[in-house]
């Protein structure tokens, strides 16, 4: 393989990338979205909650190893990563923050489907916590990302054959197939905890 082809090839792994880091963001945008409606009736659409809940849970695992793939790349310094240079300094601080606070109003709305009934309420209260820290450092994050998503989904068909979107596409599906068959195994443990929170006398 010539110097050229090389370059060729990654330049084309770069753009795989930001396109699968693009795919999964249109995805959490659409799923936090329909979670935040559930919000407003949770204790009517508990069992919707949890398992979009758990696919969010997936799609962030699937978003941290992409982006964390860069991190990885660019600090080895790979010439076509560092090309492409880092985020901009405050979302390279607001990145641990968002993946934290990701990872801390997930756990703690696993939590709450098994913690006795007795300490549903002091849970409660660290996942709305968490969850507050976590939306006012998501809010940054999406405002700064938001207006790439587009054009990086439009380039992905734009052309007639591009590289890799088959695979960022099944990637993609099968982290929501494992969200998903996570969400079934979490439910079945908590379906007493959650006919009782659904009832009316779970508080």
């Amino acid at each position: 393989m010539s110097v050229r082809e090389r370059a060729s090839v990654r330049k084309r792994n770069v753009e795989g990338n930001e396109r699968l880091t693009a795919w999964v963001g249109a995805t959490l945008f659409v799923l936090l979205a329909i979670e935040g409606l559930t919000i407003a009736s949770v204790q009517s659409l508990l069992v919707p909650h949890v398992v979009v809940g758990m696919l969010i849970l997936a799609a962030v695992g699937l978003k941290i190893a992409s982006t964390g793939y860069r991190f990885v790349r660019y600090y080895q310094g790979d010439p076509t990563y560092r090309e492409k240079g880092p985020p901009a300094p405050l979302l390279r601080i607001l990145g641990p923050v968002v993946i934290l606070t990701s990872i801390a109003v997930l756990f703690t709305g696993v939590v709450l489907l098994y913690v006795p009934t007795a300490r549903v309420g002091q849970w409660l209260q660290y996942h709305q916590a968490t969850f507050v820290l976590w939306f006012l450092a998501m809010s940054v994050h999406v405002l700064n990302y938001l207006w790439r998503i587009p054009g990086q989904l439009l380039a992905e068909f734009g052309a007639r054959r591009p590289f890799g979107r088959r695979g960022r596409l099944l990637v993609l599906s099968f982290t929501l197939m494992v969200g998903l068959a996570t969400s079934l195994v979490v439910l079945g443990p908590a379906r007493i905890w959650l006919a009782h929170f659904i009832s009316g006398t779970g508080h």
